[in-house]
């Protein structure tokens, strides 16, 4: 458990946080460890954060979606135009069922058509955000009235505990989601449907279901994180959280989260963007501007896929040494899917 693979992105935000510590103190900077810094990264990671970890679900399952950006934004543009209308519960409960109505149609794309993940994903990706420029007609978008400002500044900005709101849905959604993964039989059913679709299906488990159902939990979630935005600031324009899917996925891949299914943690998705984040703090931090900041995150990117993928060779080349007898192996394989079932 405390390997390099297995906890290496908690390794890594550990060190740059004492790095960043370390150069701001000898540069005489404010110090990085004030309770206002740490709680303004989480704060900063929380929409993304939430968006990945439903993103590590979708990817557990052996698919991944590229459209949750576009989708937040629709989201977005949906909870602030209706708001004054609906209310905000009921602006909320419009722009969560439209992210979900998109989740359901990639799923149904995917797992029912037959497309593969990336080409509807990309193509919903164009459409949703050609979709968002239409219903902005082209210009920002502003809440109407000082009431309804006043109860989104509160969703968005208000304090509980004395964190502000987001870190809490973030801490949340973040928990509910690991404990059905791992102590849930839908959970061990969505990590079979993305290891090994065949054997899962011969267990008898809906794999399309659950697959179809990942893109549906990921849009609700990139929704959720959409009317965040919209709350922040009570305004929206038509290219908000444009790229910001690749932080997502980025956010996942630093995690751990394996590209082909079968395996993943949210724990380890929320470390990931807690990296890219205090990356970014850092820079600000230490003026150091935005020119090096692509290449430094990419750098990341490639050495934690780097440090994963010799990881996983390394335990294959272990657990084919230690291959037990094909007797033995049949039987293993009997237990896990009756454990499945």
């Amino acid at each position: 458990m405390l390997g390099l693979r297995e906890a290496g992105v908690y390794y890594a935000l550990l060190i740059l946080v004492a790095t960043l510590t370390v150069i701001s103190a000898v540069l005489g900077r404010p110090d990085y460890l004030n309770p206002v810094n740490l709680i303004n990264i989480l704060y900063q990671t929380a929409p993304v954060a939430i968006m990945g970890v439903a993103m590590t679900v979708v990817l557990i399952t052996g698919n991944f979606d590229l459209s949750v950006a576009s989708v937040a934004a629709l989201a977005a543009a949906v909870d602030i135009l209706t708001i004054d209308h609906a209310g905000f519960w009921g602006a909320m409960a419009l722009s969560l069922a439209a992210a979900g109505a998109l989740g359901a149609l990639n799923g149904a794309m995917v797992e029912l058509v037959g497309i593969n993940a990336f080409i509807v994903t990309l193509g919903t990706l164009t459409a949703i955000r050609g979709l968002v420029l239409v219903v902005t007609n082209g210009r920002s978008l502003m809440v109407g009235t000082a009431g309804s400002l006043a109860i989104m500044t509160h969703f968005e900005s208000g304090r509980a505990l004395g964190l502000p709101l987001p870190i809490l849905y973030m801490a949340g959604f973040t928990l509910i989601t690991w404990l059905v993964l791992h102590f849930t039989i839908a959970g061990r059913r969505i990590y079979a449907a993305g290891g090994n679709a065949e054997a899962a299906r011969l267990a008898g488990i809906n794999v399309r279901a659950y697959k179809l159902g990942a893109f549906v939990f990921s849009a609700v979630a990139a929704g959720f994180a959409g009317v965040l935005y919209a709350s922040r600031f009570g305004a929206m324009n038509p290219t908000a959280l444009q790229g910001e899917e690749l932080t997502v996925i980025a956010a996942a891949i630093l995690g751990g989260t394996s590209l082909f299914g079968g395996a993943g943690s949210v724990l380890k998705t929320v470390a990931g963007a807690l990296v890219l984040y205090t990356l970014t703090n850092g820079f600000n931090v230490l003026n150091l501007g935005a020119n090096y900041q692509g290449l430094i995150e990419g750098t990341v990117l490639i050495g934690a896929a780097a440090i994963y993928t010799v990881g996983g060779r390394t335990r294959r080349l272990r657990g084919h040494l230690e291959e037990p007898p094909s007797g033995a192996s049949e039987a293993h394989q009997a237990q896990s899917q009756s454990a499945v079932l």
